[in-house]
């Protein structure tokens, strides 16, 4: 069986300023800088870990 990549578009849809450091740390770490900046990264655990602990900053596509 071929394994199907799977990808999810997230955006930075609100500042990060006030915010804890670790979530700072994991914007940083989903690949987004600034507001309205989009990543698209594969569709892992880890990845959507990362999105569950800041789901208030971003938006998942």
């Amino acid at each position: 069986m071929n394994a199907v990549n799977k990808n999810i578009k997230i955006t930075l849809i609100k500042s990060v300023i006030g915010t804890k450091k670790s979530h700072r740390a994991t914007i940083r770490g989903l690949g987004l800088k600034k507001l309205n900046s989009v990543s698209i990264l594969a569709d892992t655990p880890e990845t959507r870990g990362m999105i569950s602990k800041v789901k208030y900053l971003v938006k998942c596509d």
